[in-house]
């Protein structure tokens, strides 16, 4: 058994992170059901559409948000591990506008091969992202498995007046994205030890990083549809979101920003399976014109993100709102819209090389 100061979580894992999630076809294939669901008429999402999380009415004009994200290790770092399982899963809250209320960490590991010590950090990682989110990991559920897996299951609140699903975007909204694409090339770099230590860095930063500005978003009305960026990549929830809300959806490729020193790792041909799987599932729906990079863009908009950024669609009147919010939150350098909503089209998204 290896020791935990060299210890590589990653090599015990066939995938990472957001790349885990099962492919979109074969997920629309195992979710059909000939068993007729009983109507619940406090449940506000749920199963019918395609969001984040669900939610249910509690009958005082609140409603309860409650998920659970979990998936094999992204990184190396036993810590670094659960603090970016537990950003990932909390962000589903933040991302119908509500606010997180307490976890419960889901645990399997493999304890014949790896030492228990290094599944102590990887609670002590979730216990240190919670508590930045200000919620108790409040207990948990672990099993003995093949692999090494981690995330959690969140409850949050949220006023039913503010929550945000995926499937109201309007024609006219703007779009935009709180955080750069390409994680998922970077976290391979990682797994197979070609990342260098300032990339490395850039990207835990990254995927650590809270979307807490979910909460204050769902206050916004001009807010029309909101998700947050996973692994399904930037395309695949872009479609969601168009095809859920009856729109088209028009991005201007120069605007979507990159990870840091991405194009390295593009550059050398690193990227997930994933990627591929994610295309082969969507790509029919994906339209590009003239002057667009298209071997860059196949590369970065299906990349799976892990803890990916918020994908908001604002209607106009309240854009100023909520880019001067994002500036509040630190989100300053996304406030240019990287696309917009439009009347539906033959194509769900069209992705043009700049704005017209």
């Amino acid at each position: 058994m290896e020791d935990i100061k060299d210890l590589k979580l990653t090599k015990y894992s066939h995938g990472g992170g957001c790349g885990c999630k099962i492919a979109p076809a074969v997920l629309d294939e195992i979710l059909k059901s000939n068993i007729e669901s009983p109507l619940y008429k406090n449940l506000l999402v749920g199963n019918a559409s395609k969001d984040d999380a669900a939610a249910y009415d509690m009958g005082d004009g609140t409603a309860v948000i409650s998920t659970t994200d979990f998936f094999m290790p992204i990184v190396n770092d036993a810590f670094d591990f659960g603090r970016i399982a537990s950003a990932n899963a909390i962000s589903d809250v933040y991302a119908m506008g509500g606010k997180p209320l307490m976890a419960i960490a889901i645990l399997g590991w493999p304890v014949n091969k790896l030492p228990v010590e290094a599944a102590q950090r990887v609670l002590e990682g979730a216990r240190s992202i919670c508590r930045e989110a200000g919620i108790p990991l409040a207990g948990g559920h672990s099993i003995d498995t093949p692999e090494p897996v981690f995330g959690l299951a969140v409850t949050g609140v949220c006023p039913i007046a503010h929550i945000k699903q995926n499937n109201t975007a309007r024609i006219g909204d703007y779009l935009l994205l709180t955080k750069p694409v390409g994680v998922g090339i970077m976290a391979t770099a990682e797994k197979r030890e070609a990342i260098t230590a300032e990339h490395h860095d850039i990207l835990i930063a990254q995927l650590t990083q809270l979307n807490k500005i979910g909460a204050a978003l769902g206050k916004i009305k001009g807010v029309s549809a909101m998700t947050d960026v996973t692994g399904f990549g930037l395309a695949g929830h872009l479609i969601e979101m168009a095809e859920g809300s009856g729109v088209t959806a028009e991005i201007y490729y120069d605007r979507i920003r990159k990870v840091q020193g991405v194009e390295d790792y593009i550059a050398k041909n690193i990227g997930p399976d994933a990627t591929t799987r994610n295309w082969s599932g969507y790509g029919s729906k994906i339209e590009f014109g003239p002057g667009v990079d298209v071997m860059e863009a196949f590369k970065l908009l299906p990349d799976p993100q892990t803890n990916g950024g918020l994908l908001i669609s604002v209607q106009e009147q309240d854009l100023v709102l909520v880019t001067s919010m994002m500036h509040q939150f630190g989100l300053g350098k996304y406030t240019q819209p990287i696309g917009r909503m439009v009347a539906k089209q033959d194509m769900v998204v069209v992705v043009k090389s700049q704005a017209s």
